[in-house]
């Protein structure tokens, strides 16, 4: 019998389909949206053993020490002796195998029991979290462990760090004891049920839905939905096209965008409806124009990027925290003649008041700063104003200032190839074809530039390494700025000039 991973018996837990593709066509993975996730738990997992870690004796399992086969025989041994809390013991029993985050060792009337802990990065115990839990109370139990309590540990999102290198208070626990003692029947058919999936000749036979995307988006999704490529129009390209309407076009077998009902649309839907049909795009330039002349010069563009750890590293900051490490600000004069300024501090410090500072200092004190999505920009700004009150009243009129091109753009401007989506990655490429997010080097959107800094800041990265890091941040962000710029360009019938350096 094989033994399947508690990762791959998740995946059946998810789709049956999902856990025979992992077997049988790995090639076909995407793990794309994946890399941020990982460090994260990383991160945690390290700080956990720190606060776990009471006697300063504990023994942390490595795989990529021991070898693979040799991580269970050493967790057997350290589980028989029970002497000292163990990270990463691993059990190979009943079908499965799986790796405990935390066994801490207690005595009661001379006998020896552990208590597990199940360590997560999310703000609270969820539903799959406990399906974790469980599969690892069924399976340590069926290698012998003994288990008194079963806990998911997770981030408490109220913990201020002191800076002082203690994250005590940084997990809390939640006891599910007895809800995965009441769950051992339907953990040994679960792994009944995957180990007669993989045996399975063919793919199974599963269509695309909502496990697709719950409790993590497959990453086989692309292989699945490619027979969803059948319909020339799918509905998928509708904006916020949901609830009752969208199932009963569903049930009704409607796959095409033509044969939408109109009075099934709102106003936006249909205008994305038209133009995907015609081939054609909306632009209401008589509107753009007259909504943004309006504002006077210099004009700014503004774009900042942030950093949310699940573990806070500097004082006064809490967990998922977004705290700004970066902007870029394209300044138009009326002349039509641009500079472009920016700041990004990848030195491992608190980042905060550099970037107040230069904010300020390059934002000038009147003009309008058109930003793409004002409430992102906005809470930043005002968290900032929070932080160092004496510079709250200078960046309160920054935010009077701000401009947002976002619902400008999605109220005149469509084109077939933003798909439904007003994002400025959706826009640009039709405004501006020369300007291609894809084309940059090693950092393409935010997820990827808030993986890039963490892995700058840390103390293992090298100086050579940093400075590539430096110039892929740079150059995201300054194309963030630089495509409000073009955006403003086509919206206004102005044209500007090259920048002035």
């Amino acid at each position: 019998m094989r033994h399947l991973s508690k990762s791959k018996l998740v995946s059946f837990r998810q789709c049956p389909k999902r856990l025979w593709l992992d077997i049988h066509k790995p090639e076909l993975r995407d793990n794309s949206a994946y890399q941020h996730v990982f460090g994260i738990g990383n991160r945690v997992g390290e700080i956990a053993m720190k606060i776990y870690d009471t006697t300063g004796d504990a023994y942390e399992i490595s795989i990529s020490e021991l070898g693979f086969n040799e991580v269970f025989q050493k967790s057997a041994e350290l589980l028989d002796a029970g002497d000292r809390p163990i990270f990463e013991a691993g059990v190979k029993v009943a079908g499965g195998l799986a790796f405990a985050d935390v066994m801490i060792p207690s005595r009661t009337s001379g006998e020896l029991c552990w208590k597990m802990v199940e360590v997560k990065s999310a703000t609270k115990t969820k539903d799959y979290h406990r399906d974790d839990a469980a599969l690892l109370h069924y399976l340590f139990e069926q290698a012998g462990a003994k288990l008194h309590s079963v806990s998911v540990a997770h981030i408490d999102n109220s913990f201020v760090y002191a800076g002082d290198g203690n994250y005590q208070g940084l997990l809390l626990e939640n006891d599910i004891t007895e809800e995965v003692r009441s769950r051992v029947a339907e953990m040994n058919q679960w792994i009944a049920d995957a180990q007669a999936t993989i045996k399975l000749t063919d793919e199974p036979e599963i269509g695309c839905g909502t496990q697709c995307h719950s409790p993590f988006t497959c990453p086989f999704l692309a292989h699945c939905s490619r027979e969803d490529g059948k319909a020339e129009h799918p509905l998928s390209l509708l904006p916020n096209f949901h609830g009752k309407k969208a199932n009963l076009l569903a049930e009704q077998g409607v796959v095409e965008l033509a044969d939408v009902p109109k009075d099934f649309l709102s106003e936006i839907q249909q205008r994305v409806q038209q133009c995907t049909l015609s081939g054609e795009t909306y632009f209401d330039s008589e509107a753009t124009v007259e909504e943004l002349s309006q504002y006077g010069f210099p004009a700014y563009f503004l774009d900042f990027e942030t950093s949310n750890s699940a573990v806070p590293m500097w004082k006064g900051t809490r967990p998922y925290q977004q705290l700004p490490f970066q902007f870029s600000v394209h300044v138009l004069d009326e002349d039509g003649t641009f500079t472009q300024e920016s700041f990004l501090d990848l030195s491992g410090n608190d980042p905060r008041l550099g970037f107040t500072e230069s904010l300020l200092q390059n934002c000038g004190n009147s003009g309008p700063i058109f930003v793409y999505n004002i409430a992102f920009e906005r809470k930043i700004i005002n968290q900032q104003a929070a932080h160092f009150p004496q510079h709250a009243k200078q960046l309160g009129a920054i935010a009077d200032r701000l401009v947002d091109l976002l619902p400008i753009a999605r109220a005149h401007y469509y084109h077939p190839s933003q798909c439904g989506k007003w994002g400025i990655k959706s826009v640009l490429p039709a405004i501006s074809p020369d300007l291609d997010y894809s084309e940059l080097d090693g950092v393409k959107d935010g997820n990827m530039a808030m993986v890039a800094f963490q892995e700058a800041i840390h103390p293992d990265t090298s100086e050579e390494r940093k400075t590539e890091i430096y110039n892929q941040l740079d150059k995201y962000c300054q194309l963030d700025t630089l495509a409000m710029v073009r955006i403003w360009e086509v919206f206004t019938g102005k044209q500007t000039r090259s920048i002035v350096s």
